[in-house]
């Protein structure tokens, strides 16, 4: 059972994040420590975290939704430049998605596990909650950063909803109709969000919260969230796609600073931690010493995953951001605990899928720090600094920054 001792602990470990990322010549991202931290507690380690504890899994899961969200959050979608930018990523996508059809039907047949199509899926997708905040962290800008911003969205977002056709072919249309529930879901939210916006609704509101301190706009927000995740559990649908969707429909509208900051502290101070750190104690690399088979596959999707996003160096893209592009968290995730619970996967196997993440995400990191070296950082893509405010020091209405 989850106590305030084992929570103490648990935000204690996650300093490790902030501890490792703190030399700025190491551009190494704070979810690194996190996860380090994670993995030293939990199955791999020492076991001191459970993460099949019902309380610490359900406020990871809260954890898990809140990063998507504010990584939605901060895709520039009001930016016209996007615009441009969301043909090249959904070339790019495409493109990467075709060389892992390629590379996981090879890598299944070598090995002879038969899982070439769930293998493609995990070497196509990308992560936004972990190559989001790599990007925040630092500071990486510029359009070459922009065209990654919808690259990362779609590739998530794509191979969410291909995994259940690959996994669980026989519930795929039910992952469909929920999936195309949720996006529905959200879009309800953005027009009542437009709606509240153009008719200053939300103004008059922000004015009140703010003086009352009431919070109006965070208890909202996480109204909604939590109410799409809901949603997303009674269809079958990952949190992941709850978050970012929403995420997404709050960036069109146009997040005020103030939420902006709220938003920051309850997810990175305290929630978002929480989930890395249960990630990182839900993996459990002793099974690969039971079963070193799957060393090598676990090692091939990694690998694979890389070479399918470097090959877009041939398109344009510059190296460090293919390896960063490369990154994967939730999709992997999933697949290890679906697979699992309905008996696919071979024992071991799943171990194996949540090893090639760990190399894909080594490969993230060292692209992002390369990324950094080579000098694409900068504002971000909105006209704004790290702090969400534009270069007249104003928030998002216009105003200058309220220090209430």
């Amino acid at each position: 059972m989850l106590s305030f001792g084992t929570l103490a602990v648990v935000m204690v470990a996650g300093l490790l994040g902030p501890l490792l990322a703190t030399p700025r010549r190491w551009h190494l991202p704070v979810v690194l420590g996190e996860l380090l931290a994670g993995i030293v507690l939990g199955r791999t380690g020492v076991g001191y975290l459970h993460p099949d504890e019902q309380t610490f899994t359900f406020l990871a899961n809260v954890g898990f939704g809140l990063v998507m969200f504010v990584a939605g959050s901060h895709v520039p979608i009001r930016d016209r430049r996007l615009r441009a930018a969301l043909r090249v990523g959904v070339f790019r996508a495409i493109v990467v998605g075709l060389i892992s059809v390629g590379l996981g039907y090879a890598l299944a047949a070598a090995l002879g596990t038969g899982h070439g199509a769930l293998y493609a899926v995990l070497m196509a997708s990308s992560s936004a909650a972990l190559i989001l905040p790599i990007v925040d962290s630092l500071g990486l800008g510029g359009q070459s950063v922009l065209e990654l911003l919808p690259q990362v969205a779609i590739a998530d977002a794509a191979c969410i909803v291909a995994l259940p056709l690959v996994i669980e072919p026989a519930h795929a249309g039910r992952a469909a109709v929920g999936a195309v529930a949720v996006l529905l879901a959200a879009l309800l939210a953005f027009g009542l969000l437009r709606w509240a916006e153009t008719s200053g609704l939300r103004r008059r509101v922000h004015r009140v919260s703010e003086h009352r301190q009431f919070a109006v706009e965070l208890r909202v927000s996480l109204a909604v969230l939590f109410g799409l995740a809901a949603l997303a559990e009674q269809t079958h649908v990952s949190i992941m796609l709850a978050g970012f969707s929403l995420g997404l429909a709050v960036s069109a509208v146009g997040p005020p600073r103030r939420l902006a900051r709220q938003l920051f502290a309850l997810t990175e101070g305290f929630l978002g931690p929480v989930f890395f750190l249960w990630l990182g104690a839900s993996i459990s690399l002793r099974d690969l010493g039971r079963h070193p088979h799957f060393i090598l596959v676990g090692l091939g999707l990694g690998a694979g995953a890389v070479i399918a996003h470097l090959a877009l160096r041939l398109l344009g893209q510059p190296a460090s951001l293919g390896l960063l592009a490369g990154a994967q968290l939730g999709v992997p995730v999933a697949a290890a605990t679906i697979g699992t619970q309905l008996g696919v996967l071979a024992p071991g196997e799943s171990a194996a899928l949540l090893l090639g993440a760990l190399v894909a995400i080594g490969a993230a990191i060292a692209g992002g720090a390369a990324a950094a070296r080579a000098g694409l950082v900068g504002k971000d893509s909105g006209g704004k600094d790290s702090g969400g405010k534009d270069s007249g020091g104003k928030d998002s209405e216009g105003k200058a920054e309220s220090t209430g």
